[in-house]
């Protein structure tokens, strides 16, 4: 009998080894290239079957279905962010030691590329058609700016072609996802924050540090990141999704939080105040969020700066949108002189209903796949190329079918990613569970 977990991570191991770091600005896109080349190598029923559409290193493929009905589209994206510092294994080898293959790209997001394109070239081999066309989608500047994905969907946009369900990167499988919630959970995002990068600039005549005046611009820029950090800037709203994800959570749960949680529209105003004190991922979900993440000011240690400036990257809610959320900072930037200049604005996309159909048939796939793991909508906080794909669907779910330790998490975009290789047979079943069902 064949081993799939040594076949399926032998087979991914290649897909590490395929270097496919992304950067902003890029141009030459041969590695990305080289990549579709071991795709055509691995699975060569589906390229058969498929028409093959290139988007300058992004990409999708269309299996053509038995019907007309609305197609469906699975994603993943095949670049990666880069690997600098000390690793345990090479972050481009695939080592593959103590039942876990390391290397970046593992769990972000090569390994449910790999699983949902192998449930796709194994029905292939017993002579299975889809329903309805199915798109396999892939961009190579989701770690960027988007534009693969942005592509893609403006060109399904223009030819008319609407999705009935989209299913990209995000949840995972996770244990004991906020304290107290025992068990293991499915956690499918049916949205995300939108993601805006914002420069914050304090000018001033500069002069010598000797005698330095008051409110100099690095200054005025502390104070004013101290008062974002304190302030109420942003509104807190707990949505019906939030309040959901909260009722299914607490079914697992035990005390006084289970019933507060169980009937969290009773009790808004205290989750509002109390959840960001207890998990951050949990605050995070109920207002727009801005971390700073870049600074720059005078390049002499003696000399105080004409010009300083900081960069925040805004995480921002669907309550507040992006316009507001970016309008209200701006408003108190104001306060301290200093001036805002919006890089980049972000994509504000919608929320998917956890009632729909599609979300019905994630849920009996993980029923279906999974022993003992229950199913919660949440929303992301995170960015993922499905943004964009809410121009052609109403029906844009993120979640990847893979158990994850808190452990795993961390080592996304960080040292050691990696992924249990018992998780590839069982994604490789959801996906083709996914494949075979019509929505």
């Amino acid at each position: 009998m064949i081993n799939k977990e040594n076949v399926y991570s032998e087979k991914l191991s290649r897909l590490i080894q395929v270097e496919t770091i992304s950067e902003n600005n890029q141009t030459d896109k041969t590695k990305f290239y080289v990549f579709h080349d071991a795709l055509r190598e691995m699975f060569p029923n589906l390229f058969s079957v498929c028409e093959f559409k290139d988007f300058d290193g992004s990409f999708y493929l269309r299996w053509k279905g038995k019907t007309d009905k609305s197609p469906v589209m699975l994603m993943n994206h095949h670049d990666v962010v880069e690997a600098t510092g000390k690793w345990t294994y090479p972050p481009f080898a695939g080592e593959i030691h103590n039942g876990k293959i390391y290397g970046r790209g593992t769990l972000d997001t090569k390994g449910g590329l790999f699983s949902m394109l192998q449930a796709a070239e194994e029905l292939i081999e017993n002579n299975f058609t889809p329903e309805q066309d199915t798109y396999f989608v892939s961009a190579c500047t989701e770690e960027t700016d988007g534009s693969g994905a942005d592509a893609i969907s403006n060109y399904f946009l223009e030819n008319n072609i609407k999705f009935s369900f989209v299913l990209d990167e995000g949840g995972m499988i996770l244990s004991e996802p906020i304290g107290g919630a025992k068990g293991e959970f499915a956690i499918v995002g049916v949205g995300e924050k939108g993601c805006a990068d914002i420069k914050f600039i304090a000018r001033s005549s500069g002069g010598h540090a000797s005698t330095p005046g008051k409110n100099t611009p690095l200054v005025r820029l502390g104070k004013f990141m101290a008062e974002v950090e304190k302030s109420k800037l942003f509104k807190s709203e707990l949505s019906p999704t939030v309040i959901e994800v909260f009722r299914r959570l607490s079914e697992s749960m035990s005390g006084p939080l289970k019933f507060v949680l169980g009937h969290a529209k009773i009790f808004k105003p205290l989750l509002i105040r109390v959840m960001p004190l207890v998990s951050s991922v949990a605050g995070a979900m109920l207002r727009t969020t801005i971390a700073f993440t870049m600074a720059g000011g005078s390049e002499m240690a003696n000399v105080l700066p004409h010009e300083a400036w900081i960069v925040g990257n805004m995480r921002f809610s669907h309550h507040q949108g992006g316009k507001n959320s970016i309008e209200a900072i701006k408003k108190l930037a104001e306060k301290y002189d200093i001036e805002t200049e919006v890089l980049d604005p972000g994509f504000d996309s919608a929320i998917s209903d956890y009632h729909s159909d599609a979300f019905r048939l994630v849920e009996e796939a993980v029923d279906h796949v999974f022993e003992n793991v229950k199913t919660s909508p949440y929303i992301m906080t995170g960015a993922s190329d499905c943004r964009y794909m809410s121009r052609i669907s109403e029906n844009c779910l993120r979640f990847v079918p893979f158990f994850v330790s808190d452990e795993q998490l961390d080592s996304i975009h960080g040292f050691d990613e990696n992924l249990n290789i018992s998780c590839l047979p069982k994604a490789v079943e959801f996906y083709k569970y996914i494949l075979e069902a019509s929505v």
